[in-house]
């Protein structure tokens, strides 16, 4: 036991030797966390920049640019001559996406020839793209709705009939836990804990593969007695005591703080945190001993931790990902930590149905054990390849 609080100390002295470390460990997570917090507050990131050409210039056209300028998700920052004028605006980067209102659109409309309406939308920015379609094609729709009820209202048809001509079925919609529909309940909490396992799984490959690096690794065994065990847990559990305390301040401000809903105890939210720091100690653990050498190790726990965003089911589902795609969604500790919070925080079911992510993290945080002799031998031979 002496030996082991000696190797803990070490480990701390080892964060405090470099204050970049305990910069990285505690503001950065912190610092995003905020940053979320402040930029979805109400409840969407953005309202679009969007651009308007409308070639028609009548009456309906500029009611259609007003109902496009009342939409919640766009916001008509530019005017337009022209088709050519508005994709370079697009092109600039100052809008994306814009809507075209063709000529001769209202008397067209109002005679029966459809007249058609092009709106182009700039997806190489995924969130701002999707948003400007939704909106888009929701003020199409209506446009198309209020033609019909116009049309259909010269006909001599009553209020009933147009009704039951333009929605046929009425929809009752009722959004289960999350009546506002407001995104940041689900982004926030998400993405603060992928950039925590980012900075969780960058430190602690840092931290162990270092130690060959700089040519001390054979010292650091034989201070733990020749145990690989012994080292390894001493230089990691500061970090997980640091870590842990700052995943706690994180939940502390986006459900104290942010006030966000929470459909489960709060003891549930305090025990799964140490578990993810531990999985994801595990999986950085895992790296090291696979791949001992500190630039490689650092590009694949980078690569699997930054693809994790995109992977583990944020913001488009991993059921309709291609299956060889949808696997890397499983490897990455963020996503049980995802499945935990829609379980329990957001639908509050049993925490009997959110077992098997609480064991596949601690088996997470355990398997790399197996792996330790591979570690060692590569800290025994002290070789390191730029």
């Amino acid at each position: 036991m002496s030996s082991l609080w000696q190797s803990i100390v070490y480990g701390y002295r080892y964060l405090c030797r470099r204050r970049l470390y305990l910069i990285v460990m505690v503001f950065v997570p912190l610092l995003c966390t905020a940053f979320f917090l402040s930029l979805m507050q109400n409840g969407l990131p953005v309202r679009v920049p969007t651009a308007i050409v409308d070639l028609d210039n009548s009456t309906m056209s500029r009611q259609m640019t007003r109902n496009l300028d009342a939409v919640q998700l766009v916001d008509i920052t530019m005017a337009c001559e022209s088709y050519q004028s508005a994709r370079a605006a697009v092109q600039r980067g100052e809008v994306y996406g814009f809507y075209v209102i063709p000529r001769n659109f209202q008397q067209d409309a109002l005679s029966g020839r459809k007249p058609v309406i092009n709106y182009y939308c700039d997806m190489t920015y995924f969130v701002p793209g999707t948003f400007s379609y939704k909106g888009y094609k929701s003020v199409a729709v209506q446009a198309t709705a209020s033609l019909i009820s116009e049309t259909a209202s010269s006909k001599g048809l009553s209020g009933n009939t147009i009704s039951a001509l333009i929605r046929p079925i009425s929809i009752d919609i009722n959004p289960v836990h999350n009546p506002w529909t407001n995104y940041s309940l689900y982004l926030t909490p998400s993405f603060s804990a992928g950039v925590l396992e980012l900075i969780i799984i960058m430190v602690t490959i840092m931290t162990l593969t270092y130690e060959i690096k700089e040519g001390s690794a054979r010292r650091w065994l034989r201070d733990n007695r020749g145990s690989i065990v012994q080292a390894v847990t001493g230089k990691l559990l500061p970090q997980t005591l640091i870590f842990c305390i700052v995943g706690w301040c994180i939940q502390g401000m986006i459900y104290g703080f942010g006030h966000y809903p929470i459909n489960c105890s709060r003891w549930i939210l305090f025990i799964t945190m140490p578990i993810f720091v531990l999985a994801c100690q595990g999986f950085g653990l895992f790296v090291s001993c696979v791949v001992p050498n500190p630039r490689l190790a650092l590009s694949t726990g980078t690569l699997v931790a930054m693809l994790a965003f995109s992977f583990t089911g944020f913001s488009f589902p991993v059921q309709n990902m291609y299956g060889y795609m949808g696997v890397f969604s499983w490897l990455a500790p963020v996503r049980y930590y995802f499945m935990i919070h829609v379980q329990q925080v957001l639908n509050g079911v049993g925490l009997w149905y959110s077992r098997w992510w609480y064991v596949i993290m601690i088996a997470m945080a355990f398997a790399p054990a197996l792996l330790l002799w591979r570690f060692k031998r590569a800290c025994l031979k002290q070789i390191y390849i730029p």
